[in-house]
């Protein structure tokens, strides 16, 4: 039977696992952060040391005859549910999927925690923790130069507005892969008939997105704009969110 010491080093380790993960994600501003991590990874430690100790098998030996992987599975299968509420989408961006996969994976190193292996749940933390803390950047950039990115605009109906847009993005090279035009409408806001166009475009990595949102913000014709789901405001504008950066 394993000692009461050795159940409390179990949980306090998996505590520490779970913090040092779902702190980086709390810095920036996750669905699932500090204390959801710390849950995750000491809840799945706790399950696998029931599962493993405390089922009485045939002449009394703990553990004996009972299954302990039955309960670990299950807990992957329900961490994958709760990930799974992480996940947003964003115009053509899916987030969370980051979180999701931390919060999956904590758990695993709370099963390993609480089997007794140490060693495979402490290296698997630390490539955790060097994946989110020293490799986003490296993601950054990779994404920049190889991702498509959506750009909404409502403008007036009015003849050449789409060849402003495009000549505008063009001269800045920005590549153009898709486009998609609504029918024209009657808003009341505007009191005139507007149409909405959808373009897929591929931005260089060293253009500057906010200066490029500021010339289509402020061209003439324009109403409303949204990058990437993000509604853009002369605010938003002036103020200025970094989108070159914004973490996905």
């Amino acid at each position: 039977m394993i000692s009461e010491l050795e159940i409390i080093l179990r949980l306090i380790l998996a505590g520490i696992a779970g913090g040092v993960i779902g702190f980086e994600r709390e810095q920036h501003n996750r669905p699932a952060g500090f204390r959801t991590h710390i849950l995750v990874c000491v809840g799945a430690c706790l399950m696998t040391l029931v599962s493993i100790y405390s089922f009485d098998g045939p002449e009394g030996q703990i553990g004996r005859g009972a299954d302990p992987a039955r309960i670990a599975s299950s807990i992957i299968t329900g961490v994958g549910f709760l990930g799974a509420g992480t996940i947003l989408r964003q115009g053509s961006t899916i987030r969370g999927l980051t979180t999701a996969a931390s919060i999956w994976v904590v758990a695993g190193i709370g099963l390993a925690f609480g089997a007794g292996f140490y060693f495979g749940g402490t290296i698997t933390l630390v490539i955790i923790v060097i994946s989110l803390y020293s490799l986003g950047n490296v993601e950054r950039v990779l994404a920049r130069k190889r991702r498509f990115r959506e750009l909404k605009i409502r403008v007036l109906d009015q003849p050449g507005m789409l060849a402003k847009i495009t000549k505008i993005l063009g001269d800045r090279g920005v590549n153009i892969s898709n486009i998609w035009m609504s029918e024209a409408e009657f808003l009341e806001d505007y009191q005139a008939h507007v149409i909405s166009i959808i373009l897929h475009v591929r931005v260089p990595g060293k253009l500057n997105i906010d200066d490029l949102l500021h010339v289509v913000f402020h061209s003439e014709g324009v109403l409303e704009l949204s990058w990437e789901g993000t509604d853009i405001t002369a605010e938003t504008l002036e103020f200025g969110l970094d989108l070159n950066n914004k973490k996905q």
